[in-house]
């Protein structure tokens, strides 16, 4: 008993000093993911092919942390190549206009639950930004077992008002309140550029 203890703190001690630093998000293993209500009959969704983000965490100290996201907006996916066209266009995201919405995190405290963070932040979109909240889970700390690098896991969830960044498009018989689920890997940035050098095949 008292040899897990002990190893147990000496896991705690060490994890801190190995996995704090500045982190790459893994854009093949992140996802932003949107939905809404469209006429009251259904609730499509769509994503973003491209997304760059960098993190930076602590282990030790989660509420330390800060995150920048981009996403080039006219990535958006939907499966349905009209729609795509829809959310591109000036009744919408106005993506020749605004090309990106970015996120810039201000604010991270703890959460209700074990690992969980409450992350406020500035969303910029459609030529406004608003505050935003994020309620964010951390899923994993740890060695990637591909990347054999530090890595940090988590997924999170918010809800906007698209009428108060300027999308006022059919509002409110396609729903105001835009639903959104993120997961992510982040890698430790070195680690991460050095495998873009890396030859493919």
């Amino acid at each position: 008993m008292f040899r897990r203890i002990a190893l147990a703190s000496a896991l705690a001690l060490a994890a801190p000093a190995a996995f704090a630093g500045s982190y790459t998000l893994d854009p093949g293993h992140t996802q932003v993911v949107f939905s809404w209500n469209h006429f009251g009959y259904s609730n499509p969704t769509a994503q973003f092919r491209k997304i760059d983000g960098s993190l930076e965490f602590d282990a030790a100290n989660p509420t330390k942390a800060s995150v920048k996201v981009t996403i080039p907006l006219a990535s958006v996916n939907s499966n349905v190549e009209k729609l795509d066209e829809h959310l591109q266009s000036a009744e919408f995201f106005d993506s020749a206009k605004y090309p990106d919405a970015v996120f810039k995190s201000t604010k991270v405290e703890k959460g209700p639950g074990e690992g969980q963070l409450i992350v406020t932040g500035d969303l910029s979109l459609h030529g406004v930004t608003k505050p935003v909240v994020l309620d964010a889970v951390v899923n994993q700390v740890g060695e990637h077992p591909m990347r054999k690098a530090p890595a940090v896991g988590f997924d999170a969830t918010a809800t906007i008002k698209r009428s108060e960044f300027g999308i006022k498009t059919y509002v409110p018989m396609v729903s105001d309140d835009i639903h959104l689920r993120i997961t992510t890997e982040a890698i430790d940035a070195k680690a991460y550029a050095e495998s873009l050098k890396k030859p493919k095949g």
